[in-house]
């Protein structure tokens, strides 16, 4: 504000585990964009940070029920919200849609490329993998991040540079939360790729 004043208040929960043993809550009071008092669970008590938030601080140290107060909100206030959030989209699994197709390339050491793509899955964890005759292939293989669409979903692709062989069976193998088994598609060029399609999208 233009030649005024602004108080705000500011609460947060912490955590990085999943059982939230390590929730830590934080309770800032803010005058003109300053944290002039916190309170933080993990050292228990309120701290000030100006003259005037020392004495308050040290004020509402000695009251034993805003202190006692203070001290509940990380189990009242953060763990249950945080309980409520994991059950409702955290702890949610959406399966990917997977598709296999050949690609062309700009320049590459082998003649053929093919594009591993799983799409519309959460959470973003996801292994994309790739065989030739049952045989995980770690060369001539390049994979995108796992890409947000925006609408809480991601998608990934992969893709495998190689040189056709007479007989040989290449597949992509796809594993992520949402599944009870991989989803596993072997490439068959003498198909359409609307049938290709069609097998990749049945199998999840």
């Amino acid at each position: 504000l233009t030649d005024g004043y602004y108080w705000s208040r500011w609460n947060k929960c912490i955590h990085g585990s999943r059982d939230f043993s390590d929730m830590v809550f934080v309770d800032n009071y803010i005058f003109n964009k300053d944290v002039y008092i916190q309170f933080n669970s993990t050292v228990g008590e309120y701290v000030g940070y100006t003259a005037h938030g020392v004495y308050n601080a040290d004020l509402w140290n000695k009251d034993t029920n805003i202190l006692q107060q203070e001290r509940a909100e990380v189990d009242r206030y953060c763990k249950h919200n945080a309980e409520l959030y994991q059950s409702a989209i955290a702890d949610k699994t959406v399966p990917p849609k997977v598709k296999l197709s050949s690609v062309t390339q700009a320049g590459g050491r082998h003649p053929a490329v093919l594009m591993c793509s799983a799409y519309r899955f959460y959470p973003h964890g996801i292994k994309v993998s790739w065989m030739r005759d049952g045989a995980v292939v770690k060369t001539d293989v390049t994979s995108t991040e796992e890409m947000p669409n925006g609408d809480w979903y991601y998608q990934i692709h992969s893709h495998l540079e190689y040189t056709p062989k007479s007989g040989e069976k290449i597949s992509c193998a796809v594993d992520h939360a949402g599944l009870t088994k991989p989803i596993i598609i072997d490439w068959d060029p003498s198909l359409p790729e609307s049938e290709r399609n069609k097998i990749a999208i049945g199998a999840s």
